[in-house]
């Protein structure tokens, strides 16, 4: 994927509209809506870095789709657990795997069944 799907899906995971992108970055509007519509058309690495920056991504996965710690290309979900898992501490990050853990396991019980 280029910048115009990543961005498109950034946009929609964030729930942030292209008017507040607009006046958060200080991107002009028309520019962030060429960038959504049409062919190949990149911005400069200024507009990329203040974009990235409100939608709280690297430019690297604006560009590529992977970021910097080359995580796949991933759906809101995963990368919403993702996101947040990081910014627990040990104790808890262990708490979460553990019921995604039982989750699995129960999914599986009932699929046997």
């Amino acid at each position: 994927m280029g910048f115009k799907e990543n961005l498109k899906r950034e946009l929609g995971y964030s729930g942030v509209l292209v008017k507040e992108l607009a006046s958060r970055s200080g991107v002009n509007r028309r520019t962030i809506d060429n960038y959504l519509n049409t062919h190949n058309s990149m911005p400069s690495a200024d507009a990329a870095v203040r974009i990235a920056g409100v939608l709280g991504v690297t430019v690297e996965y604006l560009i590529t789709g992977h970021d910097k710690r080359n995580y796949p290309s991933l759906s809101s979900d995963p990368r919403v657990v993702l996101k947040n898992l990081e910014t627990l501490n040990k104790r808890d990050r262990k708490i979460v795997l553990n019921l995604i853990k039982f989750l699995r396991e129960m999914e599986d019980q009932e699929k046997n069944h």
